[in-house]
């Protein structure tokens, strides 16, 4: 949970975002589907709910990246090593992640980050299956499409 919002937000908002999960889960646990015997999905969903609520911090957080600013709240030395490895790629990347609409974003994040499938996706975001197959897909599109064309720049 916490790196899934960590990836999304940063280091700074990701603490307080899975304690908001974690306790609203808790203050809503009566309202919870016992017939889903894994709440993995439902946690995603109200962390997604969350992050929601951030979304304008998000895309400031993947344009700074995609301009090749230095992200300062990596809290490990590990995250700062995997940081620079990645640093060539990233700023494509997080262009490209910016420029995606929430909706697909999101799809595609729980997808890469917190490895959902497209029935737990569904249930977290209480949207279709079908849905969230045609984001993913929007969103893959998308994404490699623009990198294509940064790459060729």
């Amino acid at each position: 949970m916490h790196r899934y919002v960590h990836l999304r937000l940063g280091e700074s908002a990701a603490d307080d975002i899975a304690a908001e999960t974690f306790l609203g889960a808790f203050r809503d646990r009566a309202r919870y589907d016992l017939s889903h015997p894994h709440a993995r999905a439902w946690l995603y969903g109200i962390a997604s709910n969350l992050v929601a609520g951030h979304r304008r911090a998000e895309a400031r957080r993947y344009r700074a990246l995609a301009r090749g600013a230095e992200v300062t709240d990596v809290a490990s030395h590990d995250e700062r090593v995997v940081q620079r490895v990645s640093a060539a790629m990233q700023p494509r990347l997080a262009a490209g992640l910016a420029a995606l609409s929430p909706g697909d974003r999101t799809v595609l994040l729980l997808v890469a980050c917190a490895q959902l499938s497209y029935e737990e996706i569904a249930e977290a975001l209480a949207i279709p299956r079908g849905t969230v197959g045609s984001r993913l897909s929007r969103a893959r599109r998308k994404l490699r499409s623009f990198v294509t064309i940064e790459e060729s720049s």
